[in-house]
């Protein structure tokens, strides 16, 4: 029982407080408490909103599907893949499509494997969220040690928890190790029946063949334009955003055959328009040139006009276009005009956007062939400078001005058939002279004659070398691809006596006892006429390295000596002569020696001899 002086309870601060029976202090009505808002639902991005989960979601990988499908049809799956392809075509994708194929049991759970999962059953949603037991995805990116893939060896030995098998999944698998790889070969090559592998890579030639060879290997391809644009349409329609056939092409072929870049790219073209999603737009956003004013730009440069081409180029650059890229375009067209050019079927396909078929078909039939290989190799080197200038426009007009110089400039072709025309029309009516040996010139239609087969050539007798100097036998030596006697006859021979055929030398200590039986042998041979090569202990001529030497020190000395040359060294003190180069020089840095013929041309008679006449001619007046 409580006292009198018994204190109060102490208060319970965890109980609300009662509630107020009256106004508030000055007569206002009471706050009304609002309802917590809901958590708003994170945006998915439209390539994870519409990532493929079946086998008939893929686009663009139809032969991979079909293999897929029969494999699973027949019970033939392989216990290790490796998907190849550039970024965004489907690899990581395909690999979870493979694995709920392998693990789906269907609505009732009595199901088989089956290349259509039904995508309900518990191990199809727990792989579709990311958090299934048995299907383990290692980025080798990030994990490339022995380590890691010493935890999936570990990892292999049990058997799965959940699901039928056990799939490991490891994206860019090139980047693991060589130890890594080294130790997950025995693993690969004999896994336990319950184990898959799934490997994927951008870059196939980094990964050991040892690897590859115990995979089935499945190249994915690029996803071309019209099947992208195509997609994207779809995906616009259920997104409700009304988009142009034009920005549908300009997204497809930005992606560059990647469907998830393309998505990434429809996202922001999504967010950044106000109605309807226009090719300008996307143009704008990217940052390239209308494909309409690419196509200008091209007939303005081959039809040899710089003004038209840079007035595009600046109109692009102000709306924020790159020229840079601008020049990739050019080349791009450049490459599909000169398809246009040898396939003329391509004007019908519907792989290429409308822009191509009929502009470009229409460029296509006014350049030849070897006009835009020419401007191909012009673009292709002007894109380079292009991303090495510190000026990019500076330097993509330089590109663009050199490309309308050319542009009225023959090609070699057309240049030998000019001058094959001179020359024909240079002497019109001339009889054509039948070749002796029963051939002719027969005329076609028209008239214009054309020459029949001469018949086989009878090659000419090769001709025999003749040598005036000794600087001629070891030139002919040299020509002869004999590198170590030419080396010898060049720095250790002296010539104490030339006279064909007989060559008497003094040869130093350090050239080969054979040196002189050598040289016989190949004069004789080439000639037809047995040389003597005779040894001497005369002094003899200096060598002819040593001879070139001092031709050399004397040119030298000669340019030194030059007023103009003087005058050169004295303005910049510490220049030097590094070169002097004479044109009369031979190989050998020797004045050139008279040829076998000129040798055999007696010398003229000196202006001071007196005219003599042993017949002086008679003249009858």
């Amino acid at each position: 029982m409580s006292g009198l002086f018994q204190d109060d309870p102490p208060p319970q601060d965890d109980l609300p407080p009662p509630p107020p029976d009256g106004p508030g202090l000055f007569g206002d009505a009471l706050p009304v408490a609002l309802p917590e808002p809901e958590h708003a639902v994170a945006y998915r991005v439209l390539a994870r909103k519409y990532r493929p989960t079946i086998f008939d979601d893929l686009i663009g990988q139809e032969a991979m599907v079909r293999i897929l499908r029969n494999a699973f049809a027949i019970g033939r799956v392989a216990h290790a893949f490796m998907l190849t392809g550039v970024r965004g075509v489907g690899k990581t994708t395909t690999a979870r499509i493979i694995a709920r194929a392998l693990n789906c049991v269907g609505p009732n759970g009595t199901g088989g494997p089956t290349p259509d999962p039904c995508g309900v059953c518990e191990n199809c949603t727990a792989i579709l969220a990311d958090r299934h037991p048995d299907v383990i995805e290692m980025d080798a990116a990030s994990r490339n040690g022995v380590n890691d893939v010493r935890e999936i060896i570990e990892a292999v030995r049990f058997r799965p928890m959940q699901a039928r098998n056990k799939v490991f999944i490891l994206d860019e698998v090139h980047m693991l190790t060589t130890q890594a790889f080294n130790a997950l070969l025995k693993t690969l090559e004999e896994p336990p029946p319950h184990v898959k592998f799934i490997f994927a890579t951008t870059e196939l030639r980094k990964v050991p063949i040892t690897v590859l060879s115990r995979c089935q290997r499945f190249d994915l391809r690029r996803v071309r334009v019209a099947e992208l644009s195509a997609h994207y349409g779809r995906i616009a329609q259920k997104e409700n955003v009304a988009i142009e056939q034009g920005a549908l092409e300009q997204i497809a072929r930005a992606a560059d055959g990647s469907v998830r870049d393309g998505l990434s790219i429809l996202d922001q073209a999504i967010a950044q328009a106000d109605g309807t999603i226009t090719t300008a737009q996307v143009t704008d956003m990217l940052g390239l040139a209308d494909r309409e004013a690419v196509f200008d730009l091209m007939e303005a440069v081959m039809g040899g006009k710089p003004a038209a081409a840079l007035a595009i180029t600046d109109s692009a650059f102000d709306r924020g276009a790159d020229l840079g890229v601008m020049l990739q375009d050019l080349l791009d067209l450049t490459h599909t005009l000169t398809r246009l050019k040898s396939i003329p079927a391509l004007r019908e396909s519907q792989d290429l956007p409308e822009a191509e078929r009929t502009r470009g078909a229409a460029l296509a039939d006014r350049l030849s062939v070897p006009v835009l290989a020419r401007a191909w190799q012009m673009l292709l080197k002007g894109v380079g400078e292009v991303e090495t200038a510190p000026d990019r426009k500076a330097a993509a007009e330089m590109v663009l001005i050199r490309l309308c110089h050319v542009a009225d400039m023959p090609t070699p072709g057309d240049l030998v058939r000019r001058l094959t025309s001179a020359t024909a029309s240079a002497a019109p009516g001339s009889p054509v002279t039948p070749p002796a040996g029963g051939g002719g010139a027969r005329a076609v239609a028209g008239g214009a004659p054309v020459l029949a087969d001469p018949g086989p050539a009878i090659a000419p007798a090769p001709a025999v070398p003749r040598f005036t100097t000794f600087r001629d036998v070891v030139a002919f030596v040299g020509a002869q691809k004999e590198a170590m006697l030419h080396a010898h006859l060049l720095h250790s021979v002296h010539v104490v006596r030339f006279a064909p055929p007989v060559i008497e030398i003094r040869p130093q200590p350090e050239a080969p006892r054979a040196l002189a039986s050598d040289l016989a042998k190949l004069l004789t041979a080439a000639t037809g006429t047995r040389w003597t090569i005779a040894v001497s202990v005369a002094q003899g001529e200096p060598t002819l390295a040593e001879q070139g030497a001092a031709a050399d020190t004397a040119r030298r000395s000669a340019a030194a000596d030059h007023p103009l040359v003087r005058a050169i060294m004295q303005a910049f003190p510490g220049a030097r002569i590094d070169t002097v180069h004479d044109r009369t020089a031979d190989a050998y840095g020797l004045p050139a020696a008279p040829s076998a013929d000129e040798a055999d041309i007696p010398p003229f008679a000196p202006p001071e001899a007196d005219y003599f006449d042993e017949d002086p001619m008679e003249i009858d007046s």
